[in-house]
């Protein structure tokens, strides 16, 4: 058990540097971070998605047995291979008492959308791993079309106008499946980051769903050196929540002191240039709403 979050971002490090990511994106981050908690004792499948890039494109920065999987299926990558170390164990080729770490990371577009079915059937039977939805709000892997976790009046390819519908809440789809763990993580706070893949960690045995926030400068049209910038404001806008559920107990990890106005927030992302007043109003209201709901 790490007693200090921030003991484990000092730890060895098996997800390298020299990989093909755009600048400036988070994804690299987040997954280094999640590496130096989970260590050489875990396997890795990877959906179709911009993470998929180090970690099985030749040479790969992972350094840890990993699957390249497609879009839909990376959670039953987690079913598969839960089963398979537990029937492994029962029949003595592992130690019984070794801890390997199964988990999957995957984008938004895979995870709420194709994938949806998938991973709420693995939710439902429990089974154990570690989910991981690398939430950047958009198919920024395949040319930035809208993905149901676009914030509303967002700018995508597919939606030029921006879009009319609200993103869909997927942390709280997810708790409504009874899971031991859900939790929301940002790249802006590393040590709400790494102390929650660390509970997760040593929950035992089921299934545990994080949506990462993950800001692309690429997609959300920002320079690519204000990706920690952007992040954080999310958070202390409320855009962004950070909260876990706990065997269904909700409890917010960080509450900024003032909320800050969503007009900071959007104002530096060109996906949202062209937005009217009556649009940031719409935008607030919809934070106030939701920091004001259950739980805040």
């Amino acid at each position: 058990m790490i007693n200090n979050p921030r003991d484990a971002l000092f730890k060895e490090d098996y997800f390298h540097p020299g990989h093909p990511l755009c600048p400036g994106c988070p994804g690299g981050m987040a997954l280094r971070w999640i590496m130096k908690v989970l260590g050489r004792d875990s396997i890795a499948n990877v959906g179709a998605t911009c993470l998929c890039l180090p970690t099985h494109v030749y040479p790969h920065s992972l350094e840890i047995p990993s699957l390249y999987i497609a879009m839909a299926p990376s959670p039953a990558g987690i079913s598969g291979m839960s089963a398979a170390i537990r029937i492994l164990k029962r029949k003595g080729v592992i130690p019984a008492e070794k801890r390997i770490t199964v988990f999957a990371i995957s984008g938004d577009g895979s995870t709420a959308d194709i994938g949806m079915a998938a991973l709420s059937g693995a939710a439902e039977r429990n089974d154990d791993g570690l989910y991981f939805c690398f939430d950047n709000e958009a198919y920024m892997n395949t040319g930035i079309q809208r993905s149901s976790t676009t914030p509303q009046f967002s700018w995508t390819f597919s939606t030029t106008k921006g879009k009319v519908q609200r993103k869909k809440d997927l942390p709280k789809i997810m708790a409504a499946h009874d899971i031991p763990y859900v939790a929301t993580l940002s790249v802006a706070y590393p040590e709400d980051f790494v102390r929650k893949v660390e509970k997760a960690r040593d929950m035992g045995p089921g299934f545990k769903y994080f949506q990462i926030h993950g800001p692309c400068p690429t997609g959300w049209r920002f320079p690519e050196h204000k990706t920690v910038e952007v992040a954080r404001l999310a958070v202390e806008t409320g855009f962004w929540s950070l909260y876990e559920v706990v065997h269904g107990s909700f409890n917010i990890t960080y509450r900024p002191r003032k909320r800050l106005p969503v007009v900071d927030y959007v104002k530096l992302q060109g996906r949202f240039q062209g937005l009217t007043a009556q649009d940031i109003r719409t935008l607030q209201n919809w934070v106030d709403e939701k920091e004001e709901g259950p739980g805040s």
